[in-house]
Formats: structure tokens, sequence, C-alpha cells
């Protein structure tokens, strides 16, 4: 089962034949491969999305007392959903970053307009 049988090629499939939890390489794409590049990329992009949406954030929302910008979820979603339709998603990897700060696990539109989003 190493070998590959829809490939044209006689070679092993990239992936290690044992892994273990220990190893370096556990969960991880081969160094060099294709797998590797897209992820990067992803990642790269994911950034990226991040950064605009702090942009949004800031240019949206209004300074507060102690000097950091806020922004309703509703007034957020309203502004950068044209922009993406990932809001979501992206709040959440920016606050696992600790670049935004809101309550509560997950947000919700309609439900959810009132929430207070602090760039951090």
């Amino acid at each position: 089962q190493r070998k590959n049988p829809f490939s044209s090629e006689d070679r092993l499939a990239s992936k290690p034949a044992h892994t273990h939890r220990g190893d370096p390489t556990y969960g991880r794409p081969p160094e060099g491969s294709r797998t590797e590049q897209r992820g990067r990329d992803a990642h790269s992009h994911v950034g990226k999305e991040v950064e605009e949406l702090c942009l949004v954030i800031r240019r949206t929302g209004q300074v507060g007392e102690d000097g950091r910008v806020s922004v309703t979820f509703g007034q957020l979603f309203e502004t950068y959903v044209t922009i993406s339709n990932k809001v979501v998603g992206i709040l959440l990897r920016a606050r696992k970053h600790g670049l935004v700060h809101f309550e509560g696990e997950m947000l919700w539109q309609g439900k959810d307009d009132g929430v207070v989003i602090t760039l951090l």
C-alpha cells in the first residue's frame, strides 16, 4: 500500500510510513511539498485578512475613554461583509492572536449586533 496506484511514477507515497506524536514532523506535510506551500500561502492570506479587519475596525469604530477603538458587531458586519463574507472567522482568528476582544464564543448576525468589539 506504500505505492500510489494513481500515480504514473513508480515512487513511494510522500507520507512517511510511521510517525509518532513526539516526532517534530508529526501532523505536518513533507518539507518542500506543494501541500506545505499551500499551507504557507493560506496562512499568509488569512494574516492579510486579519490586518484588513483591524484597519476596518480602526476606520469605522470610535475611540473610547481608554483610547481604544471599539465598534459594534452589527456595524462591523455591515461594513466588512462587502469586503469578505468570512467576517466571523476572521474575528475569531484576530481574537486568538490577541488583536481584538469581544464577549462570547461566537457572534451571530442579528442576535449579536450590539456586541462591542474592541481593537487591542
